[in-house]
């Protein structure tokens, strides 16, 4: 018993001991690193490849959306009785990818926790990249996108006014909230930074592009002070929204009598969720980021380690979920949600549910072990699984409640079609191509708060 405390308290002390921001940097050596994949001319091979790449998937779903207001929604595998197919699924999937960077940016701040400064700025990014390309679906899923405004709450003169009952509906109060929250919060965190490099920029086109988008920063007390006090503002109102937009999404499938879908775990197990599946996309992208433009001073093993710690918690979370939603299954001793929930073990859907279980429950105990947490290939092929298990997850949540109806007779079957697969790649397309830009020409880690985290590590070291 005691040689297990001792061993607990040791790694505690080793994982306590891997720095957030690695020794030896100065100011100046942090602005010129970070600066310089901004401000370098020309472009690598690299970046332009995946530009191109990314870009080609972005005409792939140029063609599927305009063959989708060509035809309708029928090009899709929806049919009766499955209704709602892979716009929702994706739908929901973009949206909790999009959480991780609130949940970051906000809620770490407010805690203050200093493991966030050096991936909070592309966590941010993701969020809008991803809400962007969640926020196509509700409209594709209308069919008739030119009336999309009729989905609003304006004043018209034929007397349409909104259902205010429709979930689809409260999607778009949810995902325009969170985009204009997210973006201010990620725009105003950029301000500093933008200066710098308007400071920095060699050409003029930089420099008036840059100076314009920084509105005049001129590091004051002043503006510090204004800097400091909306930030922490825009953090306290975007932390609500880590619960709320997903708790929303939850409420489309709570909301309704279906079997499978009529649950009061919805909402807190969709949080957890979109925190899991955020969290992975963010070490998707921050393991290959930093091993391409050598980071590895900035995104530290700390915070490797942290970010698959947070992964492990929700995914027991999660976990836990699935294990609610049998029992209710059966403790219901409701006909219709017994069997649902035995379709789902051994119906046609089969696979797809114990794939989902080994991606989400199974697959992320390997966290437990400290030197899998600290391999960046390992946790990043854990980070895919991740994805493609949360993907599984509403994929099972939203077809296996469907195509099976009351009636017997009622019974389906859904296939996704080409239609689907490539609007859904076409979307993954957009999330890459902006992600693209965004390292290209905007800084990826912030400026100002490594040297601000830096300073504090000095205070530290000195006390």
């Amino acid at each position: 018993m005691a040689t297990s405390h001792s061993d607990q308290r040791s790694a505690t002390a080793a994982a306590a001991e891997i720095p957030v921001l690695a020794p030896g940097h100065s100011y100046g050596s942090i602005t010129d690193q970070i600066s310089s994949i901004v401000l370098t001319k020309g472009m690598s091979r690299g970046w332009l490849f995946g530009l191109a790449v990314s870009f080609l998937l972005v005409q792939v779903l140029l063609v599927s959306v305009v063959y989708l207001i060509a035809r309708g929604v029928g090009i899709w595998g929806i049919n009766v009785p499955v209704g709602w197919g892979f716009a929702i699924i994706i739908f929901v999937w973009w949206v909790g990818i999009g959480h991780a960077g609130t949940l970051i940016s906000a809620v770490l701040l407010l805690l203050n926790q200093s493991w966030r400064t050096s991936i909070n700025r592309f966590a941010e990014a993701m969020t809008l990249f991803a809400v962007v390309c969640a926020g196509m679906y509700p409209l594709l899923h209308l069919g008739r996108i030119w009336l999309f405004y009729w989905l609003m709450p304006i004043p018209n003169t034929m007397g349409i006014w909104p259902q205010f009952r429709s979930p689809l509906l409260w999607d778009v109060f949810a995902v325009s909230t969170y985009m204009t929250v997210s973006f201010l919060f990620w725009y105003t965190g950029l301000i500093p930074d933008l200066a710098t490099l308007r400071d920095r920029a060699q050409s003029k086109v930089g420099k008036y592009t840059y100076g314009m988008l920084s509105f005049g920063w001129r590091s004051s007390a002043r503006h510090w002070r204004r800097f400091d006090a909306a930030y922490l503002l825009l953090a306290g109102i975007a932390t609500p929204l880590v619960v709320s937009v997903h708790t929303v999404v939850g409420f489309d499938f709570a909301m309704s009598i279906i079997p499978g879908w009529h649950n009061t775990l919805f909402p807190p197990y969709f949080v957890a969720g979109a925190i899991y599946s955020g969290f992975a996309m963010v070490l998707t992208l921050a393991i290959p980021l930093r091993a391409a433009y050598g980071l590895q001073d900035f995104i530290t093993d700390r915070h490797l380690d942290n970010m698959a710690k947070v992964m492990l918690a929700t995914s027991l979370m999660v976990s836990y979920g699935y294990v609610m939603e049998v029992f209710f299954g059966f403790y219901s001793a409701n006909t219709y949600e017994e069997y649902l929930t035995m379709n789902r073990m051994v119906g046609p859907y089969a696979p797809a549910f114990w794939s989902l279980i080994l991606c989400n429950t199974l697959t992320p105990q390997l966290l437990w072990v400290r030197k899998i947490r600290l391999s960046p290939v390992l946790l990043w092929c854990i980070a895919i699984v991740a994805n493609i298990g949360m993907w599984l997850e509403r994929f099972v949540i939203v077809i296996t409640s469907l195509h099976r109806d009351y009636l017997p007779s009622s019974w389906g079957m859904f296939y996704p079609t080409f239609w689907d697969w490539s609007t859904y790649i076409g979307t993954i397309g957009v999330f890459l191509f902006l992600l693209f830009l965004f390292i290209r020409f905007l800084p990826v880690i912030s400026i100002f708060e490594m040297r601000e985290l830096l300073h504090k590590e000095e205070e530290h070291h000195h006390e």
